[in-house]
């Protein structure tokens, strides 16, 4: 039993790449953490913390993970390191940047991170280095800008309704999005909105447990979500159901719209998306008669080949019924973006450090390309992987696995663990977790800016990724000041309008956002007109159709027909393990093996149809690769639809192969993203 005369509270908030972003708060004895419990006054998460993170103590104190600096000495790919001291590793680190920069220039050096820490100065700070640098940048768009890229072409911002606002609504409409299972804080406002009379429908190609739990799921065929909308702005236009005097006064662009349409009755969306045209009628009338109206979506319908128009075209529907006028009414996304006003990214990210120079950009979607194209110039020669395993959560990476494979290539990874990503590192460098560092933690999910104090010392030789960055400076002779702030005054100068003691001492503060709760109450975008913009020239001038347009995506039933022919199944990645944090979690005891195995998810009719039954192994593959798994045969997925759960290790596959060794890494139509979703796979039995 802990000694409460010496024990202490350190108050945090979780960093994880989640919509929540709870607050927590750990007990230290003797600088030991020996329990971590969800903060009761965080105003979100209210004391409840997540399956993965209540055992996080856990994660802190595994014997997994990685306490020293090593060295490989073995095969790449292999995982046998040597102890190696920070002194060598870093020296070793410089010399190998400074030969790759005489040799091809700075811009062969590649950074590689993501949100694996979305910590404000975990996040933001290394910029300072590769800017200062000159290193090739990456395009971080594997998750999220995509969704505001296409809300902006329509709403002239990002910006969209607090979705605890929800609590106001008549008619919740989660689209696209698993709420019970990726954003669990949020269900409670959704189920007191029910109570109170709100009628909840859930559209997704998956019947997910928020499925389970709605008034109505509406099931269509992925990445055809586009055709249902225009079909529901038939209806809407068709009978008069959309609110005349909000769109003459704040939208453009609404005639061409009603004309563009009217040809998408719902008998013909019914034969692109499988829903039947009843049910689109009755979902628009819905829509266009109950109030307020909400429709709530988050990242996952993105990742399509035109997952920019599909959140292009969803944000015209508050519009034609007037949504935003009324509380509760509305598009809820990420609000991540209100927090972005109280944040002073030029502080944070020093683009001065360019010095004017233009960088080189490659989007971190196709990692695999940019690894193995000949014809880059100049090529990646060196890269340093922190808070990412792009080896597990990017596409196509079996290609991805070729590049790092490669001899002339010098990877430096930053791990807490050694992830499949950095069992092809050269030099594997030590990282703290969120217990051992200091910082701050923006929400996407919620508007409260969260405070994480350091409730411990870091294990071993492990470093921060700001810390890392300012040794990475120092062994390459950098002599820039702002190379070595260090966190406070990092955090001072990003956030100006902040009193950051008083942040400290309560651990969150409100970002701002209308008192009343309305976005865009006065019906003022900040587009070029200053209106809703049904019809985009914007979009013309980026060679993208003028008005909400649906395509089949070139990997679909509907697309490349010859390609559909061999692979006649869609293959989606679901996130739906209560223990898995994308490519976190998996390999730890208490998550993984509750978790069971990967498999690969089909309905009857397509397991009749190949002469398998539950527990089959079978191949699942495409021209990229072939993944090996067991079968599970459910309900919850339509014919022609099979799925792989996202997250696994290598090493939890019988083949080695994941998930994402099948993915498509064709990037989307606006935004950087990348179409995952639209991937379509053959499965075969193994004789």
């Amino acid at each position: 039993m802990t000694d409460t005369s010496t024990a202490r509270t350190v108050h945090g908030t979780c960093h994880h790449d989640c919509p929540d972003s709870c607050g927590w708060q750990v007990t230290v004895d003797n600088g030991v953490a020996v329990q971590l419990r969800g903060n009761p006054d965080h105003p979100y998460s209210q004391g409840e913390l997540c399956p993965k993170v209540t055992k996080f103590i856990d994660r802190v104190y595994s014997p997994d993970r990685v306490l020293h600096p090593m060295r490989r000495v073995g095969a790449k790919g292999e995982g046998r390191f040597e102890r190696i001291s920070w002194d060598d590793a870093l020296a070793e680190i410089a010399a190998r940047f400074q030969q790759a920069i005489a040799t091809h220039g700075p811009e062969s050096i590649m950074p590689y991170s993501d949100a694996g820490n979305q910590s404000m100065v975990s996040i933001g700070f290394p910029s300072r280095f590769w800017n200062h640098l000159g290193a090739t940048r990456l395009v971080r768009a594997l998750c999220g800008p995509t969704v505001g890229a296409g809300v902006t072409m329509t709403n002239g911002t990002a910006k969209a309704l607090d979705p605890q606002e929800l609590q106001h609504s008549r008619l919740i409409i989660l689209w696209g999005t698993n709420t019970r299972l990726t954003n669990r804080h949020l269900w409670p406002t959704i189920e007191a909105a029910a109570a109170a009379g709100a009628q909840v429908v859930v559209i997704d190609p998956i019947r997910t447990v928020t499925a389970d739990s709605a008034d109505w799921f509406i099931q269509p065929l992925p990445g055809t979500d586009t055709a249902l909308m225009l079909a529901m702005m038939h209806v809407l236009i068709r009978d008069g159901l959309t609110d005349a005097d909000w769109v003459a006064m704040h939208t453009l662009g609404f005639a061409e719209l009603a004309d563009h349409v009217a040809e998408w009755t719902p008998e013909r969306a019914a034969a692109t998306c499988g829903v039947p045209a009843g049910d689109i009628e009755r979902l628009a009338t819905l829509y266009g008669t109950l109030r307020p109206a909400a429709i709530r979506t988050l990242i996952g319908a993105e990742h399509h080949e035109n997952g920019a128009m599909f959140f292009r075209t969803l944000a015209c529907l508050p519009a034609l019924v007037g949504a935003w006028q009324h509380r509760g009414g509305g598009l809820a996304r990420s609000v991540g973006v209100w927090a972005d006003e109280l944040i002073d990214g030029q502080a944070l990210h020093r683009p001065d450090l360019l010095a004017g120079r233009a960088p080189r950009w490659l989007n971190m979607s196709r990692l695999g390309e940019a690894l193995t194209d000949p014809a880059l110039d100049p090529p990646v020669t060196a890269m340093l992987v922190w808070s990412a395993n792009p080896l597990v959560v990017t596409p196509n990476a079996e290609l991805v696995r070729r590049g790092l494979a490669r001899d002339d290539l010098f990877t430096v990874v930053h791990e807490q663990f050694l992830t499949d990503t950095a069992r092809y590192a050269d030099i594997v460098l030590p990282a703290t977790t969120q217990l051992e560092s200091t910082d701050v933690v923006p929400a996407w999910g919620h508007l409260w800016l969260g405070w994480n104090e350091a409730a411990i010392a870091p294990a071993g030789e492990a470093v921060s990724n700001s810390e890392l960055h300012r040794r990475l400076a120092a062994a390459m002779g950098f002599t820039d000041p702002a190379l070595f702030d260090d966190d406070l005054t990092v955090i001072r100068a990003a956030l100006p309008e902040i009193d950051v003691d008083e942040l400290r001492a309560i651990g969150f503060v409100r970002v701002p956002y209308p008192d009343d709760g309305r976005p865009f109450a006065n019906g003022v975008f900040p587009t070029a007109s200053g209106k809703v913009e049904l019809r985009s020239e914007a979009l013309v001038s980026m060679g993208q159709p003028a008005l909400p347009t649906y395509v089949a995506p070139r990997e679909s039933p509907g697309g490349d027909a010859a390609l559909a022919a061999r692979f006649p199944l869609i293959l989606l990645t679901p996130k739906q393990h209560t223990r898995f944090l994308n490519s976190s979690y998996s390999h730890l005891p208490k998550h993984g093996p509750l978790e069971g195995a990967p498999y690969v998810e089909l309905c009857a009719a397509d397991a009749v149809e190949r002469e398998l039954v539950e527990g089959d192994c079978v191949d699942v593959f495409n021209d990229r690769a072939t993944v090996r798994l067991p079968v599970r045969i459910t309900t919850r997925l339509r014919p022609g639809v099979v799925a792989i759960p996202f997250g696994w290790w290598s090493a939890h596959h019988p083949d080695g192969r994941v998930a994402n060794s099948l993915t498509n890494d064709t990037l989307t139509d606006w935004g950087g993203g990348v179409a995952y979703s639209d991937t379509l796979v053959q499965v075969r039995p193994i004789n």
